[in-house]
């Protein structure tokens, strides 16, 4: 029972944070996805470090920060000055490499770049969901719906998956998963696609249903993407930050997928609208 409180207050307080920090102010959003991100790239190089890789710490984290500068600073000021920065620390990453003298050079510049585009870009992307119509209306209701969607798929292809599981999805990777879980999963997330669209006019019900559709199945494989992760350096959790829920990785792993695909859906949807 105490491990049970302990997940719950957790995954309550963890829900707490995530809400007032995408709803009380667009500073405070930027602020909030670019403390999980830090966090999140800390933990990820920590993690490659069992690779047998030295990833760049301080390279990747003030990478971190001037891609969370530069979106605030686009969407914002229409500057893109830190995108330039950051595109040339890129770059610079392979010169720093020199003076490093570790072992595995090449792995330690991948896997330092690797925490950029995998773990941080996602969280940034997320930003611009928010203003879909510009920097003078902020919108947050397309981020919470798409957590939303996906603690539902979450939990409706565990609850079907417990109950009715019996064929597996990707045994090799998570044995535990099943087909059934994975269809109640995305019938739940769809069904939930259909509220958002009644709570916010954000998006038709026909986008929302396609982000649905997208969720579920992106989310489901991002999910998968971080168990092939974690499988491949032998690692139950991505980390303890957050008590009986493991790291932050665990707790963002579908949304590190969903996010750069729901991203382009939107913006292409957009372009097609003019």
């Amino acid at each position: 029972m105490g491990d049970f409180f302990k997940r719950v207050f957790t995954a309550v307080l963890f829900v707490i944070v995530l809400i007032v920090g995408i709803y009380v102010h667009p500073i405070g959003l930027i602020a909030t996805f670019l403390g999980i991100a830090l966090l999140a790239n800390y933990e990820f190089y920590g993690l490659v470090k069992k690779a047998n890789a030295s990833p760049q710490l301080v390279t990747g984290l003030i990478a971190v920060v001037l891609l969370f500068g530069a979106v605030a600073s686009h969407i914002y000021c229409g500057k893109t000055v830190l995108f330039q920065l950051l595109i040339l620390l890129t770059f610079l990453s392979f010169i720093i490499e020199l003076y490093r003298k570790k072992e595995n050079p090449f792995a330690n510049i991948a896997y330092t770049l690797l925490g950029v585009i995998y773990v941080a870009l996602p969280f940034a992307l997320l930003i611009y969901l928010a203003f879909q119509n510009g920097a003078e209306q902020f919108r947050p209701d397309i981020i919470m719906g798409l957590f939303v969607m996906i603690w539902i798929n979450d939990t409706g292809a565990y609850l079907v998956g417990v109950n009715f599981g019996k064929h597996r999805l990707f045994e090799r990777i998570s044995p535990k998963k099943s087909w059934e879980g994975s269809i109640g999963g995305g019938i739940a997330t769809l069904l939930a696609a259909w509220a958002c669209s009644y709570f916010s006019q954000e998006l038709s019900l026909l986008i929302w249903l396609s982000v649905g559709l997208i969720v579920a199945v992106i989310g489901g494989l991002g999910d998968l993407v971080e168990s092939l992760f974690k499988r491949s350096i032998n690692v139950k959790d991505s980390g303890t930050i957050l008590p009986g829920h493991g790291g932050i990785l665990d707790r963002f792993d579908a949304i590190l997928l969903v996010a750069p695909v729901v991203f382009v859906f939107l913006e292409i949807i957009k372009e097609f609208s003019k």
